[in-house]
């Protein structure tokens, strides 16, 4: 089946028909220039699957959907219970740290943070170069 492309002016034209709903299928084809038009003209589209312009790439790595985690529901007592403060030690200024001091503090709390997650060489190597990069 032919794809149905709307235009700017096509959108006019159906808002002047008196056309409020138009129905989005996968044969239809809306620029963006159309989708904001129908937008301020108060002319529904029907059956889009987000509102992501049709040019707009897939990136799934931010998608606004929920983790199941973070939609899983929270037992009232956890969501009750204080939260403890973690112990931060206050930093020292930058200017008293030797480069192999700060980099052993960035190593350790980057470590503490992450675990078994990344490889200790590879870790240390990455933090040598953004000091070195700093001038540190």
């Amino acid at each position: 089946m032919a794809k149905v492309f709307y235009t700017e002016r096509d959108i006019e034209d159906l808002a002047r028909q008196g056309v409020t709903l138009l129905t989005v299928t996968d044969d239809v084809v809306i620029t963006d220039l159309a989708r904001e038009k129908a937008r301020r003209m108060g002319l529904q589209l029907i059956g889009e699957r987000d509102s992501r312009p049709a040019s707009a790439p897939a990136r799934p790595y931010l998608s606004d959907l929920a983790s199941p985690a973070a939609s899983a529901p929270v037992p009232p007592a956890a969501a009750s219970a204080p939260v403890p403060k973690p112990h931060i030690t206050p930093a020292a200024p930058s200017g008293s740290l030797s480069g192999a001091e700060l980099e052993a503090r960035i190593f350790t709390a980057v470590k503490a943070k992450l675990g078994s997650q990344v490889d200790d060489a590879l870790l240390r190597t990455i933090v040598q170069r953004v000091l070195r990069s700093l001038g540190r």
